[in-house]
């Protein structure tokens, strides 16, 4: 049943922002050298990887400076990708891994490897589902980037604190992984992205 509702919400979903996608898609390429897309390899499900699609934001070959974005005056991040994080239209292209089965509309975020390897046992059941792309944490922490580039030391700030917090805000969905949950979860999400 989640399977069958996560396809058909994220096929209607991908339909109805088609028009939104495609401008974004020509701003993307204008606005800067490089593809339209930014694909990077995260962990999935039962610690599977998978490449995790956005609109790429940033200039082109700039990750190995870090894999954190520090708020929206990182200088990797183009003019058009300021806009597009503002409104979390960059995560748009990750209905499509929901569509191929990498993903949920609903999960825990998909880390990085560089980051997963640092769970503990406990934290390491958020692997047992698929990664969304929304949940509790997403909402907790909506401005993720713009707390870290208060910070001295954002990957420190990220590890310590933000990580764990996400984590065991995670366990809070993996009690009750339903369809009736999920749908709360979505309700959340957009009215936060309403506030925004």
């Amino acid at each position: 049943m989640k399977r069958a509702f996560d396809f058909l919400f994220s096929l209607f979903i991908l339909t109805l922002f088609f028009p939104i996608g495609l401008i974004i898609s020509v701003l993307i390429l204008f606005g800067s050298p490089g593809g339209i897309f930014y694909r990077q390899e995260r962990v999935g499900k039962n610690g599977i990887p998978f490449k995790l699609y956005k609109f790429r934001s940033m200039r082109a070959n700039t990750e190995a400076s870090g894999k954190l974005t520090v708020g929206m005056k990182d200088p990797r991040i183009t003019s058009v990708g300021v806009f597009i994080r503002k409104y979390k239209l960059d995560e748009f292209p990750q209905f499509i891994n929901v569509l191929k089965g990498d993903m949920s509309i609903v999960g825990p975020r998909p880390e990085v490897h560089e980051f997963v390897a640092l769970y503990s046992d406990t934290q390491k059941k958020v692997l047992e589902v698929k990664p969304g792309i929304t949940d509790y944490a997403s909402i907790e922490y909506f401005n993720e980037n713009e707390l870290l580039a208060s910070s001295d030391n954002p990957k420190r700030t990220y590890v310590e604190k933000i990580m764990p917090d996400k984590l065991a805000l995670n366990q809070k969905y993996l009690a009750n992984p339903t369809l009736a949950h999920d749908l709360k979860i979505i309700f959340m999400t957009i009215r936060r992205l309403l506030k925004n």
